[in-house]
C-alpha cells in the first residue's frame, strides 16, 4: 500500500481523489453516466445534466431505466447492454441513437459502455454517449449541396468538364455529350486537349498550362471537333480546380455553343461592312470620276474627224489608264465587300490585311483632308486570325479616327512586331475622347459625339474579334482635343 503524503489524513486524500475524479468526469466533452451492478447512477457529468435539463440530485441515486426515455431503453436495450459488460467485463460499442429529452431538440448520440474494474472484478460501468448531431447535420448538408451541384451541371446547356493535373478528362456532363455525340464514358480518361484539331491542340496545351501554373482564368473561342468530325464553335472559359490547400490540381472548363451567335454575328458584320462601304462611298465616287472624265474626254476627242493618229493614241492610253485605275479601286472595293469562303482561322500576314485596308480608306481621308503616314518595323507579321475579320477591325478605327477629324488632320499608323506580338498602333489629331466614357467606347451600342457617330456597335464589333476569336488585346489612350490612339495586339504563332 502507498504511503499517503504526509500532513494528509486518510479522509482528506479520499477528498481528493473524489475532486480529481469530479473535475475529470467535468472535463469529458461527451455525455457520461456512471452506474452501480444494481444499474443506478452513482455519478454524472454537466454535459449530461446540460443536454436534458436534469439536476444532479435528480439524476444520481435514480435507475437507469428511470433515467433515460422508456423508448430509448427498449429500442436500443441499454440495460441489457450494462449488464452484459458487468458479467463479461468486455467493452461494449453500441451505435446511433436517436434521443430527445422533454423541451429539447431532437439530438443523435454515439454511445460506449465501458468497464471500470479492481482486481479483476468490475466495480461500475461507464455509459458514455457522444452527441454527434451536428456532424450528422452537416454531413447530410454536404451531401445534399453536392447533389445539389450535381444537379446544376447536368441541367446546364452549356459544357461543363473537368480535367486532372495531366490534362485527363475527369467529367463530363449531359450538354457536353448532347453537343458532341461523345458519351462519358467515351472520353472519360482521354486527353482533353485531343477533342481540338490538331494545328491548335499547341495552343490549347499552353493556354491550360497557364490556367495550371499561374492559377489565373483564361478564355477564347476553339473549334471542338464532335462525333462526326464536325467543328463545331465553342466559346471556353478555363479556371484552375483547387484543393482544401487552395493547390491547383486540375481544370474546370465551361464552354458554349456559338453556333447560333456566329450565325447573328455574321448577318452584324455585312450589315456594317455595307455601312462602312456607305462611308466610303463619297471618296471613292470622287477618286473614280477623275479617271472616268478623263476616259470621258478623250474617247470625244476619237470621235472627230481629222484626228492625228499620234494624239488618238495618247487619247487610247489615257483612256486605258483610266479604266485600270477604275478597275483596281473597284478590285480593293470587292476584296473587302466579298464574304471570305471560309470561316478558319489561317496564318496570315498582319501587314498585307492592313495595307488592304489602308488602300480603302485613302480616298476618304482625301476627301476629308487627312494625311495617313504609315510606318512599319517589320514587313510581315505572321498571325493566326481571320482576315475578313481583322478588316472589319482595322475599317472600323479608321474609319472612327476619319469621323474625329472633320476638320482635316493627320492618321498616323505604326506597326511593329516582338517576340510574342504583332502590334498595330492607329493615332489621329482628332477630337479625342472624354474621359468619363473611355471605359465604355467597348461596350455594345455606346456611342458619343466625341467617341464617333453611328449605331455604337462597331468598337464592340473589334473588341469581340481581337480578343474573344483572336486571343488579342485592343487598348486606347485619348485625351479631349489631343487625338486618340488605339492600340491592336496579336499573338504571334
Amino acid at each position: 500500500m502507498k504511503a499517503k503524503p504526509v500532513g494528509m489524513t486518510r479522509d482528506e486524500g479520499s477528498d481528493r481523489h473524489a475532486k480529481l475524479f469530479e473535475m475529470l468526469l467535468e472535463a469529458i466533452p461527451s455525455s457520461v453516466l456512471l452506474i452501480d451492478d444494481q444499474l443506478r447512477v452513482v455519478a454524472v457529468n454537466r454535459n449530461f445534466l446540460e443536454k436534458n435539463r436534469k439536476s444532479r440530485e435528480g439524476a444520481v441515486g435514480v435507475r437507469l431505466h428511470n433515467l433515460l426515455p422508456e423508448p430509448l431503453i427498449e429500442n436500443m436495450d441499454i440495460t441489457a447492454r450494462v449488464r452484459q459488460v458487468f458479467d463479461q467485463n468486455i467493452k461494449s460499442y453500441g451505435g446511433r441513437m436517436t434521443y430527445r429529452a422533454p423541451g429539447v431538440p431532437l439530438r443523435v448520440y454515439y454511445y460506449s459502455i465501458l468497464p471500470f474494474t479492481w482486481l479483476g472484478q468490475v466495480q461500475n460501468v461507464m455509459l458514455l454517449m457522444e452527441d454527434v448531431t451536428e456532424q450528422i447535420r452537416l454531413g447530410e448538408e454536404v451531401v445534399k449541396t453536392q447533389r445539389h451541384l450535381a444537379s446544376i451541371v447536368e441541367s446546364a446547356r452549356d459544357i461543363i468538364l473537368s480535367t486532372d493535373s495531366n490534362g485527363l478528362i475527369l467529367t463530363w456532363n449531359t450538354a457536353a455529350e448532347r453537343l458532341t455525340g461523345l458519351s462519358s464514358f467515351q472520353v472519360t480518361g482521354t486527353l482533353f486537349f485531343n477533342l481540338f484539331h490538331e494545328e491548335r491542340q499547341k495552343e490549347i496545351l499552353r493556354i491550360l498550362k497557364k490556367v495550371y501554373e499561374q492559377g489565373e482564368s483564361q478564355e477564347g473561342e476553339w473549334d471542338i471537333v464532335a462525333k462526326n468530325q464536325e467543328s463545331l464553335p465553342i466559346g471556353w472559359i478555363f479556371s484552375g480546380m483547387k484543393d482544401e490547400n487552395n493547390n491547383t490540381v486540375g481544370i474546370v472548363a465551361i464552354g458554349r455553343d456559338l453556333r447560333e451567335r456566329k450565325e447573328l454575328e455574321m448577318e452584324l458584320l455585312k450589315s456594317h461592312k455595307l455601312a462602312a462601304l456607305g462611308v466610303m462611298a463619297g471618296g471613292i465616287a470622287h477618286e473614280i470620276r477623275n479617271p472616268l472624265a478623263v476616259s470621258y474626254s478623250s474617247a470625244q476627242f476619237l470621235l472627230e474627224d481629222g484626228i492625228d493618229p499620234e494624239f488618238g493614241k495618247v487619247c487610247v492610253q489615257k483612256i486605258l489608264t483610266g479604266i485600270d485605275k477604275a478597275s483596281t479601286i473597284i478590285q480593293d472595293l470587292l476584296k473587302f465587300a466579298r464574304p471570305s469562303s471560309s470561316s478558319d482561322m489561317a496564318q496570315l500576314d498582319l501587314v498585307s490585311v492592313l495595307d488592304d485596308v489602308i488602300k480603302l480608306t485613302i480616298n476618304q481621308a482625301k476627301v476629308q483632308k487627312v494625311e495617313i503616314l504609315v510606318e512599319k518595323s517589320a514587313n510581315e507579321a505572321w498571325v493566326l486570325g481571320h482576315g475578313n475579320l481583322l478588316q472589319q477591325v482595322f475599317l472600323n478605327l479608321f474609319l472612327n479616327s476619319l469621323n474625329a477629324m472633320i476638320d482635316g488632320g493627320v492618321l498616323k499608323i505604326f506597326v511593329e512586331k516582338t517576340e510574342n506580338e504583332a502590334i498595330v498602333k492607329i493615332s489621329d489629331s482628332g477630337t479625342g475622347i472624354e474621359k468619363q466614357d473611355l471605359e465604355r467606347i467597348f461596350d455594345p451600342f455606346y456611342t458619343s459625339a466625341s467617341v464617333g457617330k453611328g449605331t455604337g456597335l462597331g468598337l464592340s464589333i473589334c473588341h469581340s474579334i481581337v480578343v474573344k476569336q483572336h486571343l488579342g488585346k485592343i487598348e486606347v489612350d485619348s485625351e479631349p482635343g489631343r487625338g486618340s490612339t488605339f492600340k491592336v495586339s496579336l499573338p504571334i504563332f
